[in-house]
């Protein structure tokens, strides 16, 4: 049997680790065929119009360029349901970025010269790129992204408020967000006898191999696609981006192995942002808390070239009890780059609005707030009315309010000073919905005792190999360094991508599956194994796609203390705390690594990251991490994470649910509660940067 230094949920350390910090493990655009040439694209500086000339002749006579691709040269590519990806197919220009020529060269330093020696001129028209300058303008959509109607209402939520005793009115607002992962786009393409090897950063390697294949007309076994190392994505690499398909087309073109690493200034462009969001919240509820009527109206923008919209409303579908409900969105189509997904797409910024609103609701009732939020508890999903498969918010809740000394708090704002700061302290709840997609997976026992398990997952820092070597191990009953992984290629059993805090839930269980079966195999077996091994597979689907009677969600709590300067209206955190619920934790040490991540990224969402849309070019400023501002070490805190055990049987064979988002969801509002708690001001618009919290609400 499995030691118990080995069992599921045990700290084991990241089996890539050594790999990584000695350079050994190979990211995308550090594989180099022989006679890799380098690619830089040329993007539009304008926000819409056409592109009516392109000279290159002196790109084409710098020493060591190659070609220029232009609309007029580039390759031909088939239609494909993501219209980003149809690059260098016409000379329109949708939005400030997108590219309009690509540079191949022998080296990375004449690509990039060559790219700024192309002359463009344009066509401009009228644009419009600011979300609060076309807030009339948006419309309901048929949906949100994940498949979420776009609006569902329950009773009369506008009359239910209208008779409430006790109400609150109030609009949040949280600006465009980056992902802006450690590792920029970038990929590595080869052509070889009618065949595409893409070595690509990206969160689903089967994803971008079906993608290419439409998109150049290619069977899909022609195609192979590595993504074996991912240093991060957040979301942004969750489908292929442009990056990949030029460095095919150039590749095709020139009939040379092209590597394409974006700037990351690029990014913002090119490969989706959190779009922003308005948030209407209004709660109405007795004098003893108990709501009335819950109403969130978000406003979002998409852009003109495909629809996206962020489901930031859906959460409060799912919290609080709330009699009569209504939850909505709409959509302004403007001259923007496409949105995409952001760590916990939806529910990080939705949650940030609901959990400020309840926060005001409880100081206008005189209550405290996790009271109120016990008080309003649902014994089911609200939105559907189906039972939750398992629902620990309270004791997560109460858990935290005793780690963090809440009982000690002055309910009172701007009571707490030390020299010339004031102090503060806040909570939010948080909530993830449980997601989970089909997979496949094998594994073969060899005779020296070796089990190597074979599954597409991505590992985009979190631990996949690690993770997954532990359900193994313990579904074979063996010890762990008995199982190695293979993942992160095509041409291993398909998988679906990393996203969603889907992928160990949707993996495992596939790799559970085939180890039990090669475990009943080797029981009723006699006799050595033969050279080969003996091989085991499994095929979830139909099972792990197959509809639930219950609503199946994590849940967590969290606290927040501040430190507000009133010299300067500088916000400290100087405590973070999460508990969560989330079902069974598969490895202590890589599960507390991805709730305090994603806690790190929501003190960043709270008071330094702000993507800003210039109205006359609409081009995003401080595109780059010199003027986009993620939270540094000087910046973060000690912060603590922790869970309770949570036995959930409806989930998957592990009963775990996911981590890796719904650390960022609710530690902005806990941040934003408590500099109200500080200083009495409340601030509803994102991030709390000093110029905002000294200058006032």
């Amino acid at each position: 049997m499995a030691s118990q230094a080995n069992a599921l949920g045990a700290p084991i350390e990241r089996r890539e680790g050594h790999a990584k910090v000695t350079g050994e493990a190979l990211y995308a655009t550090e594989y180099t065929p022989p006679g890799c040439v380098h690619a830089w694209p040329v993007t539009a500086t304008v926000a819409r119009g056409r592109v009516s000339s392109l000279d290159t002749a002196a790109a084409l006579d710098l020493p060591g360029v190659l070609a220029v691709l232009t609309p007029d040269t580039a390759p031909r590519l088939a239609e494909s349901d993501d219209p980003t990806l149809a690059v260098l197919q016409d000379f329109r220009v949708p939005h400030h970025g997108w590219p309009i020529a690509l540079v191949v060269a022998e080296t990375l330093e004449a690509a990039r010269a060559a790219a700024q020696a192309v002359r463009v001129t344009y066509e401009t028209e009228p644009h419009a790129a600011v979300l609060d300058d076309h807030l009339a303008d948006a419309y309901r959509p048929e949906e949100a992204n994940g498949g979420h109607p776009a609006e569902r209402r329950q009773g009369d939520p506008e009359a239910a408020f209208a008779a409430a005793p006790v109400t609150v009115d109030v609009r949040y607002r949280v600006p465009p967000l980056h992902n802006h992962p450690m590792e920029p786009h970038g990929a590595t393409a080869r052509w070889h006898d009618g065949r595409l090897t893409a070595y690509d950063t990206s969160q689903g390697a089967d994803t971008v191999r079906a993608v290419l294949a439409g998109l150049f007309k290619l069977d899909e076994d022609r195609v192979t696609v590595v993504s074996e190392h991912v240093g991060g994505g957040f979301g942004s690499k969750g489908t292929p981006r442009p990056h990949v398909v030029l460095a095919a087309m150039a590749s095709l073109h020139t009939g040379r192995p092209v590597k394409l690493a974006l700037a990351r200034r690029l990014l913002p462009e090119l490969v989706g942002h959190r779009a922003p969001t308005d948030h209407r919240l209004r709660l109405g509820a007795q004098p003893d808390g108990t709501l009335l009527s819950v109403i969130h109206e978000v406003t979002t923008h998409t852009s003109r070239v495909k629809e996206f919209v962020e489901q930031a409303a859906v959460p409060a579908r799912v919290m609080y009890a709330g009699g009569s409900i209504l939850t909505s969105h709409r959509v302004a189509a403007l001259d923007v780059p496409t949105p995409s997904w952001m760590r916990a797409p939806g529910e990080a910024p939705g949650m940030y609005a609901l959990e400020s609103a309840v926060d005001e609701l409880a100081d206008a009732l005189g209550m405290d707030p996790i009271e109120l939020r016990i008080r309003n508890e649902p014994d089911q999903e609200p939105d559907s009315g189906r039972p939750f498969s398992s629902r620990h918010l309270v004791e997560c809740l109460r858990e935290g309010a005793e780690r963090f000394g809440w009982a000690e708090r002055d309910p009172r704002p701007g009571r707490r000073r030390s020299g010339h700061q004031l102090l503060g302290t806040g909570v939010a709840a948080a909530t993830y919905p449980v997601l989970v997609s089909p997979s496949r997976a094998t594994v073969t026992a060899h005779p020296d005792g070796l089990h190597v398990v074979r599954v597409n997952a991505t590992d985009i820092g979190t631990g996949a190999r690690t993770v997954l070597a532990q359900v193994a191990a313990q579904a074979l009953g063996v010890g762990v360094e008995a199982v190695r992984t293979e993942i992160g290629t095509t041409g291993l059993p398909r998988a679906p991508l990393a996203g969603g805090s889907s992928g160990t839930a949707s993996w495992g269980w596939a790799v559970h599956e085939a180890c039990r079966s090669l475990s009943r195999q080797l029981q009723e077996r006699t006799g050595p194994l033969p050279p080969e091994g003996l091989t085991a597979s499994a095929d979830t689907e139909g099972s792990a796609d197959a509809e639930s009677p219950y609503a199946r969600h994590a849940f967590g709590a969290h606290f927040a203390e501040v430190a507000v300067d009133t010299d300067t209206g500088e916000v400290r955190v100087r405590r973070l705390l999460g508990v969560y619920a989330a079902g069974r934790i598969l490895n202590a040490r890589t599960a507390r690594s991805q709730f305090i991540g994603g806690m790190v990224m929501g003190l960043g969402m709270a008071l330094t990251e702000r993507g800003s849309l210039d109205p006359a070019s609409g081009a995003f400023l401080g595109n780059d991490l010199a003027g986009y501002h993620v939270p540094a070490h000087a910046d973060v805190p000690a912060i603590e994470a922790h869970w309770i055990d949570e036995k959930d049987d409806h989930l998957n064979p592990m009963g775990s649910k996911g981590i890796g988002e719904i650390g960022i969801v609710g530690t902005a509002a806990a941040i934003g509660n408590a500099v109200h708690h500080a200083t009495g001001v409340r601030h509803r618009e994102l991030p709390l940067t000093p110029d905002r919290v000294h200058g006032g609400p």
